[in-house]
């Protein structure tokens, strides 16, 4: 049994996430996880709030909230939401977490006592207007190489180039908006990464080869480009604080870390909160520490292309850095960007759908198929309603749940509340076995291969294959002549429905929990089928009793189409 190790980006806390959010991290981490847990493989799947940095702060002050107590909230209300879609996290934390500050502080002493932390004096941007150094996300203006006049002081959100603040044209604060800003000299603490430029490229050839070419191509762009040492404090009253017995004067003078230098760790930090709730039974060194048995896990990464940078060098330039023997990634799952009609979603336009209005909408398993079937995987992709509604109508209304709903209903009708023996199986029934034990196999490589827009349309030629024997054998019409081989076709197809339940598990699991339910099997569970156990068709044999569920898919219809285009936007 493999150990795999999953993390997702961590969600930040300033409000709720937009789909494109949610299929570039979250989601397709938990299907692929639900799919490895099927496969009978031990799964870690971690991932937490990122609560420091300056939006935080900006967030908390807009809600007129303490920052602690806004993040608390925060964090409670985006767990609802993961909770909603069907996230089995096995744990979700919080970096602001104890464990997330000391596991931050023991990452820098460790650094510093290598030499790979340098103090230094720097000049920095000072708001007058505010009386206080603005961190680089207090400052926005217009970025030098693209032009987007909304770009903040560390990273241009539309180029994802990464900044410094003063390389920001007609500069301004983000807290009072005031332009009257000067440089004054401060003293920050220094990563130096440039140090360790070889060290990185070293790993990076050790693993990136197996990258997708979105990540590794991000990764080997930052190398050719050099690594450059990076400030890993800020001016803020929120974060993890440095460490007084080793920078007092930085300490005194409230210096906290740069998020994204303690964001990373706690994926850390969030495996210790989940160990210490249990410590008799988990171990978090063994999924971290290699000394610790670490070394045998494969640690697997799901995120957005502008978070590559920071996971595929910055980190592991931490890690390395360290001299201690951390878990590094294996395997770095990027995504492009969903788009909204090819525009970006925006909460203050109010176009787009965010994730818990979506869950007021539909259930989450509507959301869940369309959006990992069209996830991003080789380029930007956008969403619209007329996509959405089609793909729910064909695949998931017409394909699967009419499927489901027009066997069992038949079968009970003329054969009562148990599954019918009738004939053995034929020679339709055995081509039927070859195409998805062939089907299955194909669903099972992409599913390896984190290939989810394949395995999607694998999953979709499975529920096909079901629809195109039906139509075939025609048991409406078999009756009339031949009850038996009627009842041998329904059998065959119940058996399809149960097969559909188990391999659709990792797409929709509400909805196939309720298709597994339908029949009255004892220990009946969800663990995989294999492709050639599949090609038998027996797993439900004849006189297991069984229900019809309501319907587990309802249609999109035009009215529907027209509110939620007028609520959401539609095409500009």
């Amino acid at each position: 049994m493999a150990r795999h190790l999953i993390t997702s980006a961590l969600p930040y806390i300033n409000g709720i996430k937009h789909l494109g959010n949610m299929v570039g991290s979250m989601l397709p981490a938990d299907v692929y996880a639900r799919y490895l847990r099927q496969r009978g493989q031990d799964v870690l799947y971690i991932c937490a709030t990122d609560e420091h940095g300056t939006p935080a702060e900006l967030a908390a002050k807009e809600a007129g909230l303490p920052v602690d107590a806004f993040c608390a909230e925060q964090h409670d209300a985006q767990k609802a939401v993961y909770d909603g879609f069907g996230l089995r996290f096995d744990y979700f934390g919080r970096s602001s977490s104890p464990q997330n500050v000391e596991l931050t502080q023991h990452f820098a002493r460790k650094l510093h006592e290598n030499g790979f932390i340098e103090e230094r004096a720097i000049r920095q941007v000072y708001s007058n207007a505010d009386a206080r150094f603005l961190p680089d996300r207090y400052i926005v203006g217009t970025c030098p190489h693209c032009g987007y006049d909304k770009a903040r002081g560390d990273q241009c959100e539309n180029c994802t180039r990464v900044l410094d603040p003063t390389d920001l044209i007609d500069a301004r604060s983000a807290i009072s908006g005031s332009s009257d800003l000067e440089v004054r000299e401060t003293k920050h603490l220094f990563l130096l990464q440039s140090k360790l430029q070889h060290e990185v490229e070293g790993f990076i050839d050790a693993v990136g080869e197996e990258w997708p070419h979105l990540a590794s191509s991000i990764a080997r762009k930052w190398l050719t480009e050099g690594l450059h040492d990076r400030a890993i404090t800020r001016d803020l009253d929120w974060g993890v604080p440095v460490p007084a017995d080793v920078w007092p004067d930085l300490a005194a003078d409230g210096k906290v870390f740069y998020v994204w230098f303690d964001a990373p760790i706690e994926y850390i930090g969030a495996t210790k909160e989940w160990s210490d709730q249990d410590p008799a039974s988990r171990d978090w060194k063994s999924w971290w520490d290699e000394s610790a048995g670490a070394a045998d896990v494969r640690y697997t990464e799901f995120m957005a292309k502008d978070n590559v940078p920071f996971h595929s060098v910055m980190f592991p330039a931490t890690q390395l850095g360290t001299r201690e023997p951390w878990k590094k990634v294996d395997y770095l799952k990027a995504f492009n960007w969903l788009t909204y009609y090819g525009g970006k979603f925006s909460t203050s336009q109010k176009r787009g759908v965010f994730t818990d209005a979506a869950l007021e909408l539909l259930p989450a398993d509507y959301w869940r198929y369309f959006l990992v079937a069209n996830a991003p995987e080789s380029d930007d992709s956008s969403f619209s309603w007329e996509h959405f509604s089609a793909t729910v109508n064909k695949d998931l209304a017409d394909t699967l749940g009419n499927f489901v709903n027009r066997v069992l209903s038949f079968s009970r009708k003329r054969f009562g509340d148990d599954v019918p023996a009738g004939k053995e199986a034929g020679e339709a029934e055995q081509k039927l076995g070859t195409e998805i034990a062939t089907l299955l196999a194909e669903y099972e490589s992409h599913m390896d291969a984190l290939q989810f827009r394949k395995a999607a349309a694998a999953l979709r030629a499975l529920w096909s294959a079901g629809n195109s024997y039906l139509e075939e054998k025609a048991p409406w019409l078999e009756i009339k002549t031949d009850p038996e081989a009627a009842a041998l076709t329904l059998r065959t197809a119940m058996n399809l429905i149960h097969l559909y339940a188990v391999v659709s598990e990792p797409f929709i699991p509400a909805s196939a929990a309720a298709m597994r339910s339908a029949f009255a099997l004892t220990d009946d569970t969800a663990t995989w089928v294999t492709p050639a156990d599949a090609r038998a068709l027996s797993s439900v044999p004849a006189g297991t009793a069984f229900t019809v569920p309501p319907v587990l898919f309802a249609k999109i219809t035009e009215e529907d189409l027209e509110s939620y285009k007028e609520r959401f936007g539609g095409e500009e």
